[in-house]
């Protein structure tokens, strides 16, 4: 594992965060080039590797979720990539103390929290925040204390907008999980009630605080995508599995390639 004493920030985007584009920015989440490699209990594929081709094709930001069971990211690529990447490092990761002494040691640029079960495939559902809004209103500020921007990763629900707003969240990120659901299950009228839902809170969001960035992700695909680009106030979206499963046949360069093209097409 890398020295944590030599870890510093890394990114070009640091001095120049915003996007100035009407145009979402794309965040590639890695974690599945890693799912394959545990699969084996080898040291390849690389999570690292495949994130600086990722930036090298034009993603704007690298996501990878540290997760207490350690199913697929390992601290030590957290500590290897946060010396290596070019953009920004985005970490998901629960709210406790562990993770906490992490990021306070790698200093991502973004850290997203997320809620966390042992026995789930993928994150089910958004973080509570209005449920728990003291704690997570202290864990925030410890890691704001520290330098790194915040996200929560929540539903599309007023309620937890304006939560993650009186945690001073610097941004949240819209889960699509449902909407990706209803696309999949073939159910047109779910798809257009849960994408209604999903623009209403990014108007709700911009309504309780203008200077709140908006993201999105969770089970978006080339098919899918372009709806959720396509809402004004979305400032990036997050997608992983998807994009991965396109590098299986055309190579991890040309999927992004082609999810951006997906996107703002």
């Amino acid at each position: 594992m890398t020295d944590t004493a030599q870890i510093l920030p890394t990114t070009t985007l640091e001095q120049n965060p915003q996007n100035t584009s009407k145009k979402p920015l794309l965040g590639v989440n890695v974690d599945h080039v890693a799912t394959l490699r545990q699969a084996r209990g080898v040291s390849y594929p690389s999570p690292l590797a495949a994130a600086l081709l990722c930036e090298k094709a034009g993603a704007d930001g690298i996501t990878i979720h540290l997760r207490e069971d350690r199913r697929h990211i390992q601290d030590a690529d957290v500590y290897e990539m946060a010396g290596q990447l070019t953009t920004r490092m985005n970490l998901e990761m629960a709210a406790t103390t562990e993770m906490l002494e992490i990021a306070c040691q790698v200093k991502p640029y973004w850290v997203c929290l997320v809620p966390e079960k042992r026995a789930e495939l993928t994150t089910e559902g958004g973080l509570d925040v209005a449920g728990q809004l003291a704690s997570l209103t202290d864990y925030v500020s410890q890691l704001q204390a520290a330098g790194i921007k915040v996200s929560l990763f929540i539903d599309p629900e007023d309620k937890q907008i304006e939560a993650a707003v009186n945690c001073s969240a610097d941004a949240i990120e819209l889960h699509t999980g449902s909407y990706a659901e209803a696309g999949l299950a073939g159910n047109t009228d779910r798809v257009n009630v849960e994408l209604e839902r999903i623009k209403n809170a990014v108007v709700t969001a911009k309504r309780v605080d203008s200077k709140l960035l908006v993201n999105a992700g969770h089970g978006l695909t080339r098919d899918n995508v372009h709806a959720i680009a396509q809402i004004d106030g979305i400032y990036e979206l997050n997608i992983g599995h998807a994009l991965i499963a396109d590098a299986l046949f055309v190579g991890i360069e040309q999927a992004v390639i082609m999810m951006k093209t997906a996107m703002h097409r």
